[in-house]
């Protein structure tokens, strides 16, 4: 399979070296002027690069009619508007903020926790999150994925907020910036009596980036707009 490589940062490199230990064929490209110049036939595209890169790379491959596996963050205020847009041109598009399969079941145990905890009283709950220093956004797209779990199943939640807040109807994310860490996630539910803690530990970038690739081995030759629920079958 020809898969073309959208941002070569270290995702980007790592999705490369388990792609050629797959038998995968690489192409790369790290801007636009290397987008345009792709000349090869590409079986899908894995996009890894920048929030201010992501539309006009997406729009690239429904244009083209290239199967485009995303996992960029920082941008998803107009991913509905790109989901629509390849709907239009009959492309196929996979958005999802973490790929690694642990904390897709992570996801799902922090939905049903915050269920669970609707009928407890007294407690409040919080979400930390840990990046390496190179993690241009934050709060981490995971974060934000595991705030919208919590909001849509604890009523009492119903926005979050960035670092503080005194509203407190928000849950707080609170975001940390430390090397090497290649990502932590916490949701912590407290009270006067007890914490209770729930937490994925990530310790390299090979469970994402693998995750990707399986992913684009999945989409390849498919049309629709699709997520990990559809690939796990949630």
């Amino acid at each position: 399979m020809n898969i073309l490589l959208i941002g070569y940062g270290k995702m980007g490199k790592a999705i490369e070296a388990i792609a050629l230990s797959r038998g995968h064929a690489v192409f790369k490209a790290d801007n636009p002027q290397e987008l345009n110049q792709i000349t090869h036939p590409v079986d899908v595209a894995i996009e890894f690069s920048q929030p201010d890169a992501v539309v006009a790379n997406l729009q690239f491959c429904f244009e083209k009619k290239i199967p485009v596996v995303c996992g960029t963050t920082g941008w998803l205020n107009r991913k509905e508007e790109m989901e629509t847009y390849c709907f239009q041109k009959g492309g196929a598009f996979f958005y999802a903020s973490n790929y690694s399969l642990g904390v897709n079941l992570f996801f799902k145990l922090n939905e049903y926790l915050a269920q669970l905890m609707n009928t407890q009283k007294g407690y409040d709950v919080s979400l930390n999150e840990t990046h390496h220093t190179q993690k241009k956004d934050a709060p981490s797209g995971t974060a934000i994925t595991l705030a919208q779990g919590i909001i849509k199943n604890y009523p009492p939640k119903k926005e979050w907020a960035l670092n503080e807040t005194t509203n407190p109807d928000a849950l707080v994310i609170r975001s940390y910036r430390i090397d090497p860490a290649p990502g932590t996630h916490e949701v912590r539910y407290t009270s006067t009596i007890d914490d209770l803690e729930i937490k994925h530990t990530a310790h390299s970038r090979e469970g994402f980036a693998r995750g990707a690739l399986l992913v684009a081995e999945w989409l390849a030759g498919k049309k629709g707009v699709f997520s990990m629920d559809d690939y796990l079958k949630f």
